[in-house]
């Protein structure tokens, strides 16, 4: 299946970053958000992937004219550095499709500027990039199809570590309180099909407008997944995400086993706090 795949927003809860590159391009360790999103979708087999671009675009695009895939993969090297024999290969069978959806478009109109790639397919994925999970994708999608609708999203619990404040006339605070949710957060994971085109309008948002008129048909579920979630959307977020490499607690590199991901997480994630 085709994976879509938003790349052009400003990414302003990362000033840290997004004066230098779009937000997807954040390095979480080594690689950049957006490759550990790809390799995510790539370990399920979905290795054909379309990039909407806007701001820093270019930023990406030089990343991958420029992948080296001897950096992340181990390697023979002979007659003095003129041979390089991989030993397992990255993005080898990747197909990726740079489309530029404009500076300031908004999601759904980014969506609306890939169609012309979409239209044969039965159904296609689609994502923010700044998501982590260790989701099982193919019970998800197996949920997918048994709905049988346009559309499906996954839905998680928000993670943080806010307290409720209570008080009494006056400001006196009475307790401090863990805050506990009782709703869930649409963490993208998309999985629709070209229909979805028939309830979009130039210039709406893909969750608000659109989603609503599949509200009102009963064309929009949601998967509910309360596994490990993760979505580097401040400074806070992605460094918590370095830490966790520096640990060699990995659990969204579904495509290592434990003992691999922890020697990787303590080569990459060194120095990037």
């Amino acid at each position: 299946m085709k994976v879509v795949l938003f790349c052009g927003g400003l990414g302003l809860r990362l000033r840290e970053y997004s004066h230098q590159v779009p937000k997807p391009m954040v390095p979480v360790g080594t690689y950049p958000l957006l490759w550990h999103v790809m390799k995510y979708y790539a370990h399920y087999g979905h290795n054909e992937f379309i990039l909407c671009l806007g701001y820093r675009g270019e930023a990406i695009k030089q990343f991958f004219l420029g992948y080296n895939e001897a950096i992340g993969n181990d390697f023979t090297l002979s007659n003095g550095g003129r041979t390089i024999e991989l030993v397992n290969r990255d993005i080898d069978d990747w197909k990726i499709t740079f489309v530029d959806t404009g500076l300031k478009s908004n999601i759904g109109e980014r969506l609306r500027r890939v169609r012309p790639y979409l239209e044969k397919e039965e159904m296609f994925l689609a994502n923010y990039s700044d998501g982590l999970t260790d989701m099982a994708f193919d019970r998800y999608l197996d949920y997918v199809r048994e709905k049988d609708r346009v559309a499906c999203f996954v839905s998680v619990e928000p993670t943080g570590s806010f307290h409720v404040v209570k008080w009494k006339d006056g400001g006196t605070v009475t307790a401090i309180e863990p805050f506990s949710y009782t709703a869930r957060i649409n963490c993208g994971y998309f999985a629709m099909t070209p229909k979805i085109f028939d309830y979009m309008k130039p210039g709406e948002e893909l969750v608000m407008e659109p989603f609503y008129r599949l509200i009102g048909e009963e064309q929009l579920v949601t998967y509910e997944y309360d596994g490990f979630w993760r979505c580097a959307d401040t400074y806070k977020d992605k460094v918590e995400l370095d830490h966790m490499l520096e640990r060699g607690e990995t659990p969204w590199m579904m495509w290592k086993d434990n003992t691999t991901a922890q020697i990787v997480g303590s080569k990459l994630g060194k120095g990037n706090a």
